[in-house]
C-alpha cells in the first residue's frame, strides 16, 4: 500500500518545477535551476486609467514602467508596490507579479505546476507573508514556500551554512538591510533596519537640497550614487554634473557634485547599517562571533556595490569584509538552491 503513494509523490515532484523569486523593493528577480536568472526587472508597474469607466489596465511594467516614474501624464500612474521588502499595495503587486510571470514565460512552460520559493525579510509579519503567498498563487504558482532573506543570501554567496560554524551575511537591498548569522543550516541571529538603496538615494537628494538649494529627481540621485558614490571620503576626488530644479526660481539648474559630497550625504544611512552590524556582533553567541572573526563578513544585495563600502565596514569593525560574487542575485540563487535541496531530499 505504501509504494503507490510514494510513486504518486515522486511523479508529482517530477511534473512540478521549482522557481525562486526575490520580490524586492527595487528589483524583482526570478531564477530557475535549468535556466538561471530568467527575469531581472525593477519592481515598478504603470497603470493607465480608462476615461469612461475609470478602470485601470497595466500599461507598462519593469524597466519600461521605471522610466515613467516622475514623468507620467495624468492618465498614467507609475507605482512601486513593494516597500521595505514587503507588499505595500497588494493589488498593484499582484498585477505586477502576473506580468513578470508572463515575461519569464513560466506559465507557458509549466502551466500551474511551478512551485515558488520566495525570499522574505526576517521582520515580515504573518499578514505580510500571507500577502506574498496570495500574490504568488494569483500569479500562477501551484505552491508557495517562503525563505528568509539572510539564509537565502548566505546560500547564494556560497557560505558554509550547513556547518557547525558561524558565518555573517549583510544583505543590503532597496529598502532594508538584513544582518544574519547562520550556522547548521539555520539563523542564529538576524536583525533588520529599514535602510537600503532607496534611503541612500533619498539622502543624496536631501543633502543636495540643503547644500545647493537644488532638488534632484530620484533617478538622477541614483545615477549619481552609481557613478561616483562612495562610502568613505578618503578617496581621490571625482565629479559629475547633475541637473535639478532650483528652489529659488524653480528653473533647471546644473550643479557639479563630487564623490566627497556623496560620502557626506550617505554618512547617516551608512551609520545605521554599521550600527546594525555591530549590534549583531554584540548579540550573537560568542562562539559564532569567534568564527566570524576568522571568516569575516560577506556583503550581498545591490547596496553592496557602493564603492568602498567593504573598506568602510572593515575599518569600523576590525574584521575582514568581502563582497559576494554577483551580490545582486545572491538571494534568489540561494532560494533556488534551497528549493533544490528540498527536491533532492524528496527523491532520496
Amino acid at each position: 500500500m505504501r509504494e503507490p503513494m510514494m510513486s504518486h509523490q515522486l511523479l508529482s515532484r517530477l511534473l512540478s518545477r521549482s522557481v525562486a523569486v526575490d520580490l524586492g523593493t527595487a528589483n524583482t528577480l526570478i531564477y530557475m535551476r535549468e535556466k538561471g536568472i530568467v527575469l531581472n526587472q525593477p519592481s515598478v508597474v504603470c497603470f493607465q486609467k480608462n476615461g469612461d469607466t475609470g478602470a485601470a489596465r497595466v500599461a507598462a511594467v519593469g524597466e519600461e514602467a521605471r522610466q515613467l516614474l516622475g514623468r507620467s501624464p495624468a492618465n498614467l500612474r507609475a507605482v512601486r508596490p513593494m516597500r521595505h521588502g514587503v507588499i505595500a499595495d497588494f493589488s498593484a503587486a499582484e498585477r505586477m507579479f502576473r506580468e513578470f510571470v508572463d515575461m519569464a514565460r513560466l506559465r507557458s512552460l509549466f502551466g500551474r505546476r511551478a512551485e515558488f520559493t520566495i525570499c522574505v525579510p526576517c521582520a515580515a509579519t504573518e499578514v505580510e507573508r500571507r500577502a506574498i503567498r496570495e500574490a504568488a498563487l494569483a500569479a500562477g504558482a501551484a505552491k508557495v514556500n517562503l525563505i528568509g532573506e539572510s539564509l537565502a543570501a548566505a546560500i547564494g554567496a556560497g557560505l558554509p551554512v550547513g556547518e557547525a560554524r558561524g558565518s555573517m551575511v549583510v544583505d543590503i537591498g532597496g529598502g532594508t538591510t538584513e544582518v544574519g548569522v547562520v550556522s547548521l543550516g539555520g539563523i542564529a541571529y538576524q536583525g533588520l533596519v529599514r535602510v537600503g538603496g532607496d534611503q541612500f538615494d533619498a539622502a543624496i537628494v536631501s543633502h543636495v537640497r540643503t547644500l545647493y538649494g537644488v532638488v534632484l529627481g530620484d533617478q538622477t540621485a541614483e545615477h549619481v550614487k552609481k557613478t561616483i558614490g562612495t562610502a568613505t571620503p578618503n578617496v581621490p576626488a571625482e565629479r559629475i554634473c547633475a541637473v535639478g530644479r532650483s528652489l529659488g526660481d524653480g528653473l533647471p539648474r546644473t550643479i557639479e557634485l563630487s564623490n566627497h559630497d556623496v560620502a557626506d550625504a550617505l554618512s547617516v544611512p551608512l551609520r545605521t547599517v554599521i550600527d546594525a552590524i555591530k549590534a549583531a556582533l554584540e548579540s550573537a553567541p560568542p562562539e559564532l562571533v569567534t568564527d566570524i572573526a576568522d571568516s569575516g563578513i560577506v556583503l550581498t544585495g545591490g547596496g553592496a556595490l557602493l564603492a568602498n563600502l567593504d573598506k568602510r565596514i572593515a575599518e569600523e569593525t576590525g574584521l575582514a569584509v568581502r563582497i559576494a560574487d554577483e551580490p545582486l542575485t545572491c538571494a534568489v540563487r540561494g532560494a533556488g538552491a534551497a528549493a533544490g535541496c528540498v527536491d533532492a531530499a524528496a527523491f532520496s
